[in-house]
């Protein structure tokens, strides 16, 4: 070799890229301004390119115990697929690829991960799988997760078809207002659950990352329905406008507090808690407003209750309140949560304590390392737990702190 000449790579790995990059701009340059309907039979028209065929969709039901088919031309609609208890299950609760061997060549399961929001999960059959497939697919489903999330913001095809129960309105105005239910990155880690999720009213939460900081609210309006849910609509919403013209942590909640004493009236409060976490030192920061104190779990176990000073519920003109801090290391979860995860019965009539509450998060959080399937496990295990009766909202939010010793991804030079 001459030293003007490069070892370039092999042909097969150039032209196996090559093909990659047609093959994905393919998506990139007609999916643009495809209407949401035919997004799926686009996606099993590039998969056949590949002699893959059986390509599936599946998108998660409101209530995180379906894989429902997303319907098609070119696409294998099929049943529901049970989360727990499936192949595409197994897929979507562990976010990693499962390869299935069976008589006619390999299934694959790719979880839909957008910015580590679960979506759903991609299943193709090939008659055999190579890296050069693998790479592929991976990088497809990551693309498909993109565009899936893109048009659900204007279509309601994706919205009925997560629905397994009939759904009340104040339950619309809920998940319309919250953002995706997880989120991941390199620093931190943010998963929540809602229940009943179809029929959710007063429970809300709210994120946002700035930069090296991260800002959490969860809120809890009184009563049930509609009033509910207007009330935790505004209470957001004001949250959302203090936040972004860079109010500080306390005086975020006199904002919160004049918008639901205006609105409301005397009579009405909402409960509230407020964080921030600088995701590059571990200093996180609260104040609460007649909310339940935060656990912290440190070594997969309840380490202490975050307490705190605390003011009157929002719309009750309470005191402006003040902040506490605790320093985080890396790995620490943080769980906040409603009332009505606490104060339901459970089988055998007892009230649902926090205790019980702590006793739980002990036991499952060893056995699952992704926040997500933490989150889902134990809203599930909590509901099992009260006889599946959830006669109040009852929500619960997961941030882990991963450290910045793992910093964002470096740019290529």
């Amino acid at each position: 070799m001459t030293g003007g000449e490069r070892q370039g790579p092999a042909e097969g790995s150039t032209r196996s890229e090559h093909f990659g990059e047609e093959f994905l701009g393919v998506l990139l340059d007609q999916g643009h301004e495809l209407p949401p309907h035919q997004l799926g039979p686009l996606v099993a028209r590039q998969i056949g390119r590949l002699d893959g065929r059986e390509t599936s969709i599946f998108l998660q039901d409101y209530g995180q115990v379906w894989l429902v088919p997303l319907p098609g031309d070119g696409l294998a609609a099929g049943e529901p697929q049970p989360i727990d208890g499936s192949d595409a299950g197994r897929a979507f609760r562990e976010a990693r690829p499962i390869e299935v061997s069976q008589a006619d060549g390999v299934r694959v399961y790719l979880p839909l991960l957008d910015g580590g929001d679960q979506v759903g999960v991609m299943a193709v059959t090939l008659d055999h799988l190579q890296d050069d497939e693998r790479r592929l697919l991976r990088r497809l489903a990551s693309l498909v997760a993109d565009m899936l999330v893109t048009k659900h913001g204007y279509t309601d095809l994706f919205f009925r078809l997560r629905r397994r129960e009939p759904m009340s309105v104040a339950a619309e105005i809920q998940w319309s207002l919250l953002p995706p239910l997880a989120m991941s990155t390199p620093r931190v880690e943010l998963a929540g659950m809602l229940e009943p999720a179809y029929d959710v009213a007063g429970d809300s939460f709210d994120y946002a990352l700035d930069g090296d900081v991260l800002h959490v609210a969860m809120v809890d309006a009184m009563g049930h329905g509609l009033d509910a849910a207007t009330m935790a609509t505004v209470v957001i919403g004001a949250y959302r406008h203090a936040r972004r013209i860079s109010v500080g942590l306390s005086e975020i909640y006199t904002f919160m507090d004049r918008a639901v004493a205006d609105q409301f009236g005397p009579d009405h409060f909402v409960t509230a808690q407020m964080m921030r976490l600088n995701t590059a030192t571990g200093r996180l920061q609260w104040v609460n407003a007649g909310h339940p104190a935060p656990l912290l779990i440190r070594g997969h176990r309840v380490v202490r209750r975050l307490q705190g000073p605390t003011t009157l519920p929002v719309g009750f003109g309470g005191h402006e309140p003040r902040i506490s801090e605790v320093a985080l290391i890396p790995g620490d979860r943080i769980l906040c949560f409603t009332d009505g995860l606490i104060e339901e019965r459970d089988v055998g009539g007892e009230e649902f304590s926090e205790e019980q509450l702590i006793g739980w998060v002990n036991r499952l959080e060893p056995s699952a390392q992704q926040i997500r399937t933490v989150a889902r496990s134990l809203s599930h295990t909590l509901q099992r737990a009260r006889g599946g009766i959830t006669t109040d909202d009852a929500t619960l939010l997961l941030i882990e702190w991963r450290g910045s010793a793992t910093d964002d991804l470096a740019l290529p030079e």
